[in-house]
């Protein structure tokens, strides 16, 4: 009779890995490619998170410095509710898990010695807390009639925004500044204060108010809202 093969062991997770008695701590990722590089590294740690978490979306981007390799990755949406402290530090600790089984890692506290393919940071986007704040019910909706791209096109400088909303104690509700320069991450009013803009998601505009998002862990529905008032022509 042939006897059945055992099942193979999981992985060991790097969260899960102890430096020795000597300070040294040595973990290799069973999904590691020597030489990768970083656009097939970013890619590959995007298909394996959205193939292993469902209905979650994330986006990752790699970035060299004089330290080495980063990669980060972004959650953009989820179905989990993650505005609890432990509940987030579980998840990020359980991306960041999946995402070291593509480098590895030398290191030794006492000696303050590091190598590793490259550093990992695990970011809760505020396209998240958008969506978040969108399942549970907007304040001041705004029907998204004018893409963000559409904006900024349209918008130009001598236009003015005026503050109707925001953030409780927001010291410029009701302030109406003009526009002196748009650029593609962000518009600059005069004064040079400037404004982000956030990810699509979280942009709505109808051609008259225009509502920003940028919620965080303790307002998901956080953000901004203007009153669009273009240059008299």
């Amino acid at each position: 009779m042939t006897q059945a093969q055992p099942a193979s062991a999981p992985p060991r997770l790097y969260s899960q890995t102890d430096h020795d008695d000597r300070g040294n701590f040595h973990y290799d990722g069973d999904l590691y490619r020597p030489g990768e590089a970083l656009p097939a590294l970013c890619a590959r740690i995007e298909n394996h998170l959205h193939s292993l978490i469902g209905d979650t979306r994330f986006t990752s981007r790699g970035e060299r410095y004089s330290g080495g390799r980063k990669v980060t990755v972004e959650l953009l949406d989820s179905p989990v509710d993650l505005t609890d402290e432990s509940e987030r530090r579980a998840f990020t600790i359980m991306v960041r898990d999946e995402i070291e089984r593509f480098g590895f890692t030398r290191s030794n506290f006492y000696q303050d010695y590091l190598q590793c393919a490259f550093h990992s940071d695990v970011q809760i986007g505020k396209a998240y807390w958008s969506a978040l704040a969108a399942r549970r019910g907007k304040a001041n909706k705004v029907e998204p009639l004018v893409s963000l791209a559409a904006f900024k096109r349209r918008i130009k400088p001598g236009d003015r925004l005026k503050l109707v909303a925001a953030p409780d104690g927001h010291r410029a509700i009701g302030t109406t500044r003009s526009i002196k320069a748009v650029r593609s991450g962000d518009l600059i009013f005069e004064g040079n204060v400037y404004l982000d803009f956030p990810r699509a998601a979280g942009f709505a505009c109808d051609g008259r108010l225009v509502r920003i998002a940028n919620g965080n862990e303790h307002e998901p529905d956080r953000h901004l809202l203007y009153e669009w008032i273009p240059a008299e022509q």
